[in-house]
């Protein structure tokens, strides 16, 4: 079943249910997706749908970020609330665990050294993860092994 399949078939569950908020976070994802497709110009794959779900998932926690710093309390948790609603299409995350495996991996394949081949790893380690880690995550262990 497609993402868009799933976000109607959710979309049809929310409004029997009378979840007005998941209502509102389904719209809004399917508005996002829709958005991609008209600016493609087509029908979006898994990956496209992937990566707008990632990029949702990064506004949001950039708005919680900026939230908490303010001091705003009343968003914090509207915005904890869309996030979570967002995060039930991603894929499972990997755990650090995982991730510092396949990051060690990767740089065994490119036989990277330093930091300075940084750029080389995260170009092939990121299709290996997207959507299933966290990028600043990403990163940082990159950073981690490559000192």
């Amino acid at each position: 079943m497609s993402l868009l399949e799933r976000l109607n078939n959710d979309m049809k569950q929310a409004m029997k249910n009378k979840d007005k908020d998941k209502l509102t976070n389904i719209r809004m994802l399917k508005a996002a997706i829709q958005n991609e497709s008209i600016k493609i110009g087509g029908d979006l794959s898994e990956e496209d749908e992937l990566t707008v779900l990632s990029r949702e998932v990064k506004q949001r926690k950039d708005s919680l970020h900026e939230f908490e710093k303010a001091g705003r309390q009343d968003l914090v948790d509207k915005v904890r609330a869309e996030l979570k609603h967002v995060e039930i299409y991603m894929p499972d995350q990997l755990s650090e665990e995982e991730l510092s495996a396949i990051v060690t991996s990767v740089i065994a394949e490119t036989g990277a050294s330093s930091k300075k081949d940084m750029g080389k790893v995260m170009a092939a380690l990121m299709p290996k993860v997207k959507g299933k880690a966290d990028g600043s995550l990403v990163n940082k262990l990159v950073q981690q092994h490559l000192s």
